[in-house]
């Protein structure tokens, strides 16, 4: 097809794409929903749009990368450490009891193992991406049934990608070779790659991050860079893109510039993965759908009530309230894009037909949907759940009362760390209040911080970062950036979000104080106003004795 033909079908999707996500919107409905049924509208089974399948189909494998290198990058050591016994038990006993049950369920349909056992495993994801969305809009991230299904959440993460590197590794031995010989070079391999990137992550990537932090457009291209060197060598070695994306970012996690690389990534990400989706509604088979109609039924309905009763019965034997069980386990109650992606890859290695592509795409397409509505209502059917669940509670839920007893992360965010930052940090933490700085420059990282005062890498103009900001413990935000239209879109976002604290903004002269101040910030500070009436006080001090005597 000519190269102008492949830009105009691109072109024609992503409006297609654009006008059905709006329509989407409007009806309070996920936007992977709407690619998907744009893809399934455009593709052969009804209208044909897509005949440059090769482009579209690279533009989704780059998004799926990214989306692995994404998921990397938020599981920092430190992250594992914090969440530590309670999602490691929490995520793996889910996925044991919810494949186990679902395993059960294929092989009462009379499924062959394999197929049934592929459909159970990929019926344990949940989204990742619609879950922390939902949560981070309700402002319920940081709260604790929010926080333990992020734990669950990456634990499914980390599951997906061992399943998939079985699954691809799996497939592509030799018919020939042992078992035992096969596994034994897939862990040297492995074991080889993951020495490497520790070596890397050690004494390698701290200083290349430093030089690459000075231009953030470089940081972008630096990072984007690295994730696909490494999906290429872990395609080279034997595994699949997808394995070394997650190393890659993994090996950014514990590094401080990691918020920064995230928030510029995710609008890559999710423009990259309407593509996949696209792609993947455009691979089906409405008569393979139809066929599968009765599993599907009974797989969604298992997903949406049989995982949150997991879940709330794993975390109630762990000593948790109800209620926290109850809005976890409601947050989780669908299959992730990660379940369609592992079915596809079985199909592209030959494990599975597209008839169970189908079917698990159809089980996407219902709990995806109907999750969605259930974390937006889930406090209402909490409430009205809570009476019924008795049963999986604990006479005293002992674990939740120590997580109620922790402390707020920070009594002051700080944006802007330089020469006047960095001292309104002093002051504050010399005085005992908990500050967190956040810097885009890295020079402030790497200079020495008082007691007291965490320093994040980031930037006020970043809504992303921002979204992931203990807000919600927060009482003071503070900007010392003298730069009005930032200062104005911070103000203008904590304000949207219901922030209800003090905001403390800087300006470089009186006409942006107005400004700030008509915007509805409760102080604004003029540092050189403000120090020289300071200094004028004070020589008045020293000449008022002199003056009366």
């Amino acid at each position: 097809m000519p190269e102008h033909d492949v830009y105009r079908e691109i072109a024609l999707l992503l409006l297609a794409a654009a006008a059905v996500g709006a329509l989407a919107l409007r009806l309070r409905q996920p936007l992977i929903v709407a690619y998907m049924l744009v893809g399934l509208a455009a593709g052969p089974s009804l209208l044909g749009w897509i005949t440059a399948s090769a482009p579209v189909e690279l533009f989704a494998e780059i998004g799926v990368t990214v989306l692995l290198f994404v998921v990397g990058l938020k599981l920092d050591l430190e992250l594992v450490r914090r969440l530590g016994r309670v999602a490691l038990v929490a995520g793996l006993a889910q996925v044991l009891a919810t494949a186990a049950l679902g395993l059960l369920i294929g092989l009462g349909f009379g499924m062959p193992v394999e197929r049934a056992l592929a459909i159970a495993v990929a019926l344990t994801f949940s989204s990742t991406v619609i879950v922390v969305k939902l949560l981070s809009d309700r402002r319920e991230l940081d709260a604790l049934h929010g926080r333990i299904a992020l734990g669950i959440l990456i634990v499914q993460d980390l599951v997906v990608v061992a399943a998939m590197m079985v699954l691809g590794t799996h497939a592509a031995k030799n018919a020939g070779a042992e078992l035992g010989e096969w596994a034994l070079a897939v862990l040297l391999r492995l074991g080889g790659l993951t020495l490497a990137v520790g070596l890397l992550m050690r004494l390698v990537l701290p200083r290349l991050m430093q030089l690459a932090a000075e231009s953030q457009e470089l940081l972008l291209v630096f990072a984007v860079a690295w994730g696909t060197v490494l999906a290429a060598a872990g395609e080279w070695l034997g595994f699949s893109k997808e394995v070394g994306a997650f190393l890659a970012g993994f090996s950014l996690a514990s590094l401080p510039f990691r918020e920064a690389i995230h928030a510029r990534l995710a609008s890559l990400r999710d423009f990259l993965l309407l593509f996949f989706f696209v792609h993947l509604g455009a691979q089906l088979d409405l008569r393979l759908l139809g066929a599968s109609l009765a599993e599907a039924i009974a797989f969604s309905v298992f997903v949406l009530l049989g995982k949150p009763l997991i879940v709330w019965t794993i975390l109630a034997a762990m000593g948790y309230r109800r209620r926290t069980g109850v809005l976890a386990g409601l947050t989780l109650a669908q299959i992730s894009e990660f379940s369609i992606l592992f079915i596809a890859l079985g199909v592209a290695v030959g494990r599975l037909d597209r008839e169970a592509l189908g079917l698990v795409t159809l089980v996407g397409l219902v709990t995806i949907t109907l999750s969605t509505y259930m974390i937006l209502h889930a406090h209402r059917l909490t409430a009205w759940l809570e009476p019924w669940l008795g049963i999986f509670e604990r006479r005293r839920p002992f674990r939740e009362d120590q997580a109620e007893g922790r402390t707020a992360e920070a009594e002051v965010i700080l944006f802007g760390f330089g020469r006047y930052g960095r001292r309104f940090a002093e002051c504050l933490s010399g005085a005992g209040a908990r500050v967190l700085a956040v810097d885009f420059d890295p020079e402030a990282l790497a200079a020495p911080r008082p007691p007291g005062v965490e320093v994040r890498f980031g930037s006020a103009e970043d809504e992303e970062l921002l979204a992931h900001l203990p807000l919600a413990r927060t009482r003071v935000v503070i900007s010392t950036l003298r730069h009005l239209e930032v200062d104005l879109a911070l103000l203008r976002f904590l304000r949207r979000h219901g922030f209800g604290g003090t905001v403390l903004l800087t300006a470089g002269d009186v006409r942006d104080a107005e400004r700030l101040r008509a915007a509805g910030a409760d102080h604004v500070f003029l540092p050189y106003h403000d120090a020289a009436e300071f200094a004028a006080r004070r020589v008045l001090a020293e000449l008022r004795p002199q003056g009366e005597s």
